[in-house]
Parts: structure tokens; C-alpha cells; sequence
């Protein structure tokens, strides 16, 4: 969501992944896990899944493996940086938005390096750096700004259809020079999942304030999946500069602020109306 909305933050996204579409998932990396379980069944292993939903932050991915692999609680987050994995020069070693969402498969001899280094190697594979690259430069972005631009769209979309939407709001406000103003990577500088958005938390001091600091934040503020990093590359032409989920299933787009800050008052009436 964009523009001082005040309790309109869209960082629940990253807590309403049940609309996973699990079917896509389970096909993206049939041909890695299959190859994985020949080789577990030849060493009498058993195998399990792990899933990884769309918009997970990097600690939420590092909390899950170290369940599923049972070791100490931090474990993974140490092995994400001893591992060497296979990232761009400007991630500086940090796998935020290439730990790809998808089902793992997990077996006996599976280790916290390991499996990172496979969701690092799956988005290598699935992102193709040829086509970011390509769809970057059409943008005037990098590959890496381009993964950063769809974990944005990840974490502020409510449904796939507004995917490119919500890029073309990303890209349309820094032509304009104007802050992004997305509570997604001011919810992301606090760690946090909320609605409610303060006039105190646009003032927090963090390179992810992205209503004090123009531009992008430094990094991805999760993991995107295949249809976000699609609608960062290729977004639909607009001239949309702000946009507010009222309801679910109901996203307004617009370029009039007049009729944005009508859009809010209704998402706040609604809002207030939920809470009683």
C-alpha cells in the first residue's frame, strides 16, 4: 500500500500465503526432488517435505529448516553465511529473495547448507539470469533491483491479478522521484507483520523506511515467487501512482491522491468496522 495511510500496511501478505497455489509448487521442482530421492532410497533414507510459501522472510526460512532438520534454533541463519552460496555480487552474501518458495525435499543426510544452497540454486534456475537481466534493462534496473522490486510486489499484492499492478506503482513513483511509501519495508525494518501503520513508525530511522528514504531499500524484504519476479520484469502499462487493498479481493489503483485518500477512508472505515 502506498502513501501515509495509517493502518494500512500490507505486511500481512506475508502471513496470508494459505492462497499458496500448491499445485505450481509441487510441479516446479519435481525433477530436483526426484533425483534427490533416488539417491536417498539408495542409502535407505526416508524422505519428507519441507514448504517454503511465497513472501517468507529469510528468518522465517531459517526457523523452518531448523525444524525440519532438528538442529539448535540458529543453526541455519550461521550456515547461510558459511555455505558460499551461490548469489550476485550485490546481494554482499545475503540470500534474502533467492531462498525460492517451493517444496523441498528433506531426508536423513539433508544439512541446513545444503538445503540453502538448493533454494539458491532453484531461483538461479527459475529466475534465469538471462531473463531478468533482459526484462532489467527495459526497466532501467539490475537484476538484483529487479528481485528487490518483486519481493515488494510479493509482499503488496492481495491477489496474482495485481501483481503487475503494484510493479507498475513501484516503477511509475521512482520515475517521478517520489518515495515508494510501502508499509511491506517499513513492516520489514521493524520485523513485523501488521495492518496498523503509525505516524511514529514513518519516522523509524532504517534504509528499509521506504517513507523517509527515496529509491529502493538495499535489499529483496523477502522471497518472491515466479509470478512476482514475472510482474517486476514485464508490468502492464498505467499511470497508477497509488493503490489500497479496501477488502480482500478488492485492490484500488489510481492517480488521483484526491481519490486515494477516498480509497483509505474506506479501507478505515472497514477497518473500525472488523474491530467492533
Amino acid at each position: 500500500m502506498t502513501e501515509s495511510t495509517r493502518g494500512a500496511g500490507s505486511g500481512t501478505r506475508l502471513t496470508r500465503r494459505g492462497r499458496l497455489l500448491l499445485g505450481v509448487l509441487a510441479l516446479l521442482l519435481v525433477g530436483g526432488a526426484v533425483v534427490l530421492f533416488l539417491v536417498l532410497r539408495e542409502t535407505g533414507g526416508k524422505v519428507r517435505s519441507l514448504l517454503i510459501p511465497e513472501g517468507w522472510r529469510s528468518g522465517q526460512v531459517y526457523a523452518a529448516v531448523d525444524k525440519s532438520l532438528g538442529v539448535a534454533a540458529g543453526t541455519t541463519r550461521r550456515a547461510a553465511a558459511d555455505t558460499g552460496l551461490a548469489l550476485p555480487a550485490a546481494a554482499g552474501g545475503n540470500p534474502e529473495g533467492y531462498l525460492f518458495p517451493a517444496t523441498y525435499p528433506v531426508g536423513s543426510k539433508t544439512t541446513p547448507g545444503g538445503l540453502l544452497a538448493y533454494m539458491v540454486d532453484t531461483a538461479n534456475t527459475r529466475f534465469g539470469k538471462d531473463h531478468i537481466e533482459a526484462g532489467a534493462r527495459r526497466n532501467g534496473m539490475t537484476g538484483y533491483q529487479t528481485v528487490v522490486v518483486a519481493s515488494i510486489v510479493q509482499a503488496e499484492a492481495d491477489t496474482v491479478a495485481d501483481m503487475g499492478k503494484v510493479s507498475r506503482v513501484v516503477y511509475n513513483r521512482l520515475a517521478k522521484g517520489m518515495p515508494l511509501q510501502m508499509d511491506s519495508t517499513l513492516n520489514y525494518a521493524l520485523n513485523r507483520s501488521t495492518l496498523t501503520t503509525t505516524h511514529a513508525d514513518t519516522r523509524t530511522d532504517s534504509p528499509y523506511n521506504t517513507y523517509q528514504r527515496g529509491g529502493l531499500p538495499p535489499t529483496p524484504i523477502g522471497n518472491p515467487g515466479q509470478q512476482a519476479l514475472d510482474a517486476a520484469i514485464s508490468p502492464p502499462r498505467g499511470d497508477w501512482l497509488y493503490f489500497v487493498t479496501v477488502a480482500p479481493g478488492d485492490t484500488r489503483f489510481t492517480a488521483d491522491y484526491a481519490e486515494q485518500q477516498r480509497n483509505v477512508r474506506e479501507f478505515n472505515r472497514n477497518q473500525s468496522g472488523s474491530a467492533g
